[in-house]
């Protein structure tokens, strides 16, 4: 493969090595500008986009302003492509773990101090596909990232994005159903939160849908299959 990309990647306010503020609106809508300024930042302006899980979200709304571009101050920007891998981007058929629902409810701030590498490990089991369940080294780099700077202490904060993801639901499907944008969804169909129902359903309300189904693997296909996932993504923004 001949064509040369630059790469940016860049962890979300609440993820990985980024802060982790308790008293934060951690809201999709706050991390859409963030990238978006990031991106304006470094003077980029023609971008293709790959997500993931929370990621999708923050994606669509993305996808959402370039629908109007002079109302969102995003003139300067053009989105050749996105891609989505497994993700809650269709709510009606998203089904979170109990992990999750608690972690949503009232009770959440009491439960983040019980949050373990154990319980960690525990739920990733169930969502990776069964011949590719994640190395011990790959769990402990998760959690790690997870507790880093404090960020097991807002986990209750940022998950509220599902109820976010519900409130935005329509606008952000309108924009998926009526945007000009190149889109493909890569589905590992293992995944019991995002997996095959959500691929179903996109092939049922996206026009022209462009999927690629992943048997054998999990929610995580960019860790699970990250060589197959290259492949896909490679001839969709390579194709003409």
């Amino acid at each position: 493969m001949d064509t040369k990309y630059n790469l940016l990647t860049l962890d979300m306010m609440g993820y990985g090595m980024s802060d982790k503020p308790y008293d934060y609106d951690y809201t999709i809508v706050h991390q859409a500008d963030l990238i978006l300024a990031f991106l304006q930042q470094q003077n980029i302006q023609k971008v293709h986009i790959f997500a993931h899980d929370y990621g999708d979200s923050v994606a669509q709304e993305i996808l959402y302003r370039t629908l109007n571009p002079s109302k969102h101050n995003l003139n300067w920007l053009t989105v050749e492509s996105i891609c989505f891998l497994n993700g809650g981007m269709l709510p009606d058929v998203y089904y979170p773990r109990f992990i999750q629902k608690a972690l949503m409810s009232p009770f959440g701030p009491l439960l983040t101090p019980f949050l373990s590498k154990r319980t960690l490990h525990k739920n990733f089991k169930a969502i990776f596909g069964k011949k590719t369940q994640p190395s011990q080294e790959e769990i402990d780099g998760f959690w790690e990232m997870m507790e880093r700077k404090g960020g097991k202490k807002v986990v209750h904060k940022i998950i509220q994005y599902m109820k976010e993801r519900t409130v935005s639901w329509d606008k952000w499907v309108a924009a998926m159903q009526t945007t000009s944008i190149p889109l493909r969804l890569i589905n590992g169909i293992e995944d019991p939160i995002s997996g095959k129902h959500v691929a179903d359903k996109y092939l049922e309300i996206i026009p022209n849908p462009d999927v690629v189904l992943l048997p054998e693997i999990g929610h995580y296909p960019n860790v699970e299959a990250p060589e197959l996932v290259l492949k896909h993504y490679l001839e969709f923004i390579d194709s003409p």
